[in-house]
């Protein structure tokens, strides 16, 4: 138990982005030094239950969150380099990350789903960008989800047993994977992007998650490539060559928006696809970053189309609300597994 109280206590912090003394001056009620909590995280000591109350009230969680299961460990995540972050804010979504997981497998269990995943292109080695595009071609056919547009990518990959998290995240956040208790793929996106940037991460993540990279690439040449696994996947190359052609010397902003709005991706990422397939010139696509940079509403891509489909995660709150009708369990149990208060989720919760 103290060792189980001491990994929620810290994963509380981490939480709430505090440090062990921003934490023992937030305390009311109770004094109790930096000192004493890094004890209480390194299990050294026990907190008594008006510590805990305390600690609770200071790190905006509930008293029971410290009695939690504590059996989700998530590692191999890699944030992108040119990242802003800062430790407290990386350290945070880790444990975000963690305790989402945590509660999205103690509720499979209820129901006793078990997944297994596979990967079905581990057998290709990618070392160049056509060794990318056989394996989009291998997964499309595999996943049998053909070669036109997807309509949710995030349905998708919940149905390929990957859990997807969608986060709050800060500014500076680009979206990362990994894997929960080695062998649970998780993607983590931000909730606030764009349907077709969620589109887009959601697959680059896909793409370090799946793709065996040969061991002489560095980090920047799997990041080009995941970029154009994501491209692949939202719109493989014979789908991309029978929309615009096998070559071209210019391309109208008109086509470019009608590309985007069926397929989901957007503008500059289906210049970038062009230019990696050969189909425009460096010339043109230096031509077209050169006016994206000097306008602002075409960098944004404000008012240059949108893609119309819907983009979120609903598996959860599915399974959630099927063990709440199959009574597998409480009322109280599932607001608490979606961190909601009771009366929140009764209110959402309509028993036909």
């Amino acid at each position: 138990m103290k060792e189980l109280i001491a990994k929620r206590i810290k994963s509380a912090r981490l939480l709430a982005r505090m440090s062990l003394r921003e934490l023992s001056n937030a305390m009311k009620g109770v004094v109790v030094s930096h000192n004493a909590i890094q004890k209480y995280e390194n299990a050294e000591m026990m907190p008594d239950s008006k510590v805990l109350l305390s600690l609770s009230d200071a790190l905006g969680v509930k008293s029971d969150y410290f009695f939690m299961p504590y059996n989700v460990e998530v590692s191999n995540i890699e944030f992108r380099k040119n990242s802003k972050l800062t430790n407290k804010d990386i350290d945070a979504l880790k444990e975000e990350v963690r305790d989402s997981i945590s509660r999205y497998l103690e509720l499979e269990n209820y129901l006793n789903i078990s997944s297994s995943f596979h990967n079905p292109i581990s057998d290709i080695i990618i070392n160049n960008g056509e060794d990318v595009e056989r394996a989009v071609n291998k997964l499309l056919t595999e996943w049998k989800i053909g070669f036109n547009s997807l309509p949710n990518v995030i349905d998708l990959l919940e149905d390929k047993e990957i859990k997807v998290v969608e986060i709050n995240a800060p500014a500076g956040f680009d979206g990362f994977s990994g894997w929960a208790n080695v062998n649970i793929p998780v993607i983590v996106i931000c909730k606030d992007y764009s349907v077709e940037r969620k589109r887009f991460t959601a697959l680059h993540e896909l793409g370090h998650l799946l793709l065996n990279f040969g061991p002489n690439l560095v980090h920047k040449d799997k990041e080009k490539l995941c970029h154009r696994f994501a491209g692949a996947m939202l719109i493989p190359e014979d789908t991309f060559i029978r929309e615009l052609g096998s070559f071209r010397t210019s391309i109208s902003i008109n086509e470019l928006i009608a590309v985007k709005e069926v397929f989901g991706i957007s503008i500059q990422a289906i210049m970038a696809r062009a230019k990696a397939l050969g189909i425009i010139k460096d010339v043109t696509y230096k031509s077209f970053c050169i006016k994206v940079s000097q306008n602002p509403n075409l960098k944004m891509e404000i008012g240059y189309g949108q893609y119309l489909g819907n983009e979120n995660s609903y598996r959860f709150k599915q399974l959630l609300y099927r063990a709440v009708s199959m009574e597998a369990i409480s009322m109280s149990k599932a607001a608490n597994l979606a961190n909601q208060k009771l009366a929140t989720f009764r209110d959402e919760y309509v028993e036909i």
